[in-house]
């Protein structure tokens, strides 16, 4: 054979979960609309407009050449995670398509850090808050529906009072 290294994501890419790993390439599959292992400029184009972030021709080729390490002009898989390692690190101009690619991906990779915490615990609380709120909104409709019951005891009770008067 060739002497190719088969490319194992895990053990090159130990910044990130097995679970991030799987999404990336859940992500890389469904945008690799010719099914031959790579996304090529047209598939890149077809995706940054389906993220929301279209970009130019220019633009594309761009973001392909940041990352391009075999110089073919189209994205391995593997050349597609070090889209996610850079994005990690720091390394993204804001302004990039690459940049835009990894945030509207949905792919958390800032799980590290400070930042990725700061997230998860916002998400939680949040969680918490609109699962109180749920139970809030049960209790005030059974609240609401005793204080009903109790005033039809109480009117039902006046018209027997109101009855026996008439009735003596």
């Amino acid at each position: 054979g060739g002497g190719r290294r088969v490319f194992s994501p895990a053990g090159e890419f130990r910044e990130f979960s097995r679970r991030q790993l799987r999404d990336m390439e859940r992500l890389f599959r469904q945008y690799d609309a010719g099914k031959d292992g790579f996304i090529d400029l047209m598939e890149l184009k077809l995706m940054m407009e389906k993220l929301g972030a279209p970009q130019t021709h220019l633009g594309l080729k761009n973001m392909i050449k940041e990352v391009d390490e075999d110089l073919d002009s189209k994205l391995s898989f593997r050349e597609f995670l070090l889209i996610f390692r850079k994005a990690a690190a720091g390394e993204l101009q804001e302004d990039s398509g690459l940049h835009a690619l990894a945030r509207l991906s949905e792919i958390d990779v800032s799980t590290e850090g400070v930042k990725g915490a700061k997230n998860f615990f916002e998400a939680k609380a949040q969680a918490i808050n609109e699962a109180s709120r749920f139970e809030e909104e049960i209790k005030a409709e059974q609240e609401e529906k005793k204080k009903q019951a109790e005033e039809l005891k109480q009117r039902k009770a006046a018209f027997k009072e109101l009855q026996s008067t008439f009735t003596q």
